[in-house]
């Protein structure tokens, strides 16, 4: 809305921008020739989210006739962006925090294979992203191998749009494979995986070998890749969110963790074995531990009364790390845990294991002879059979696909010369 209204008031140009690689907000503002006093009136807990610009990250613009900076828009995530814009009166600029505004449309489409669902996707719809969407979606749950020239695949999926640009990748709602007379269906879960059946208990087979030499009853929590709980007897208070009110400054914020309810002096624990990367204070994080982990995570330990390990340090999955308290900005004793894949924030419920400790499972050990396991595992496949009818519609009368024209730079220009 910004943009639209700005351009029609005054002449105009919006541009779309990459982050620049070791460039950090006050870079950004020198090369703009804005003072750094901005920074100034910028709170100790808004500060933290200018960290979270990323490299490479997509961003726009709004200039005026003589290429001054009008106001830019930087996200810090796929809900939240920075604003900067410059006010009409005083000429100063401006800092917030404020919600993405994007759409959010359902696509149907029909691509026939030539070649593979991949190439032939990407090829046919212009959406790289898409092809390897589906291309998740069809893992495991078909061999492509075996398709042959002139098989159909069908689907739904959703795309966010922004000033008419896909915004971050679609989700594929569900498919249908027509091959050789034969018709199936593979239903989407949150994650973008396929499966078969729309039923919340999905079965997976895991191959192994036959012959038996002993058997051992090993502890289920001691495996190294599972992650535990960051405190004992954890009692969520706050779950992760990329849009949420936050209780203090009453404005949207991302909450990129989950908060724990404890008591001061409740012990903080590992969730898995890793090296200390950061122990002291942080901003409106008070004090604050952070952990490297195998596989490209990062914990992050928030408002702690006491840290208990250096920088440096090593630790095992479990150990005490520090304390709960409420330094920062806090509104009582709690522990803010977050946790980072490859650099983005991720949902930590989605990772760690309820059940750090306790409980045991049979190992087999086996030679020769291969053999195949059944197990199962819940899995949410929402709106299944709505989904289902949808593409039974469009197949029914199928409309032309909506190509995405992924070359075309973003610019616009109004010339209305009156500034408001």
């Amino acid at each position: 809305m910004w943009i639209l209204v700005s351009s029609l008031l005054f002449s105009a140009k919006i541009s779309v921008e990459k982050w620049k690689k070791g460039e950090t907000f006050s870079d950004y503002l020198q090369s703009l020739n804005i003072g750094s006093g901005i920074l100034e009136s910028i709170s100790k807990e808004d500060l933290k989210f200018l960290s979270e610009i990323r490299q490479g990250e997509t961003f726009y613009e709004l200039r005026d006739r003589q290429n001054n900076l009008e106001q830019a828009l930087i996200p810090i995530g796929e809900e939240m962006q920075i604003r900067l814009a410059k006010e009409r009166k005083s000429g100063r600029y401006v800092f917030d925090i404020i919600p993405i505004v994007y759409r959010e449309k359902t696509y149907s489409a029909t691509v026939t294979i030539t070649s593979n669902p991949h190439s032939d996707v990407k090829r046919t719809l212009h959406l790289p992203a898409l092809a390897d969407k589906i291309g998740q979606l069809l893992k495991g749950t078909v061999d492509t191998k075996k398709l042959k020239k002139g098989d159909r695949l069908s689907f739904i999926y959703m795309q966010k749009t922004r000033l008419g640009k896909p915004y971050y990748a679609p989700h594929v709602k569900i498919a249908m494979l027509e091959s050789q007379g034969d018709k199936k269906f593979i239903y989407a879960d949150e994650e973008g995986y396929g499966y078969t059946s729309d039923k919340h208990r999905q079965a997976y087979t895991v191959n192994g070998k036959k012959k038996v030499v002993y058997t051992r009853k090993v502890k289920a929590g001691t495996h190294k890749s599972r992650f535990g709980m960051p405190l004992r007897h954890a009692r969520i208070t706050s779950s992760f969110s990329r849009r949420r009110w936050h209780p203090i400054l009453h404005r949207y914020r991302p909450h990129h963790g989950t908060d724990f309810g404890a008591k001061r002096g409740t012990p903080l624990l590992a969730v898995n074995d890793g090296k200390v990367i950061f122990s002291g204070r942080m901003r409106g994080y008070g004090n604050v531990v952070k952990i490297r982990h195998n596989g490209g995570y990062v914990s992050l330990y928030a408002h702690q009364s006491r840290r208990r390990v250096k920088r440096g340090q090593w630790v095992k999955k479990g150990q005490i790390i520090g304390y709960v308290g409420s330094t920062g900005r806090s509104t009582g004793p709690h522990l803010h845990f977050g946790l980072m894949k490859h650099g983005r924030w991720i949902d930590p419920m989605k990772v760690l294991n309820k059940k750090s400790t306790g409980g045991t499972v049979v190992k087999k050990f086996t030679k020769y002879e291969k053999t195949k396991i059944t197990k199962y595992k819940s899995v949410t496949i929402k709106d299944a059979k709505k989904n289902r009818q949808k593409l039974l519609a469009y197949m029914a009368s199928p409309t032309k696909p909506f190509v995405w024209d992924t070359n075309t730079s973003l610019f616009m220009k109004v010339n209305d010369a009156d500034r408001y």
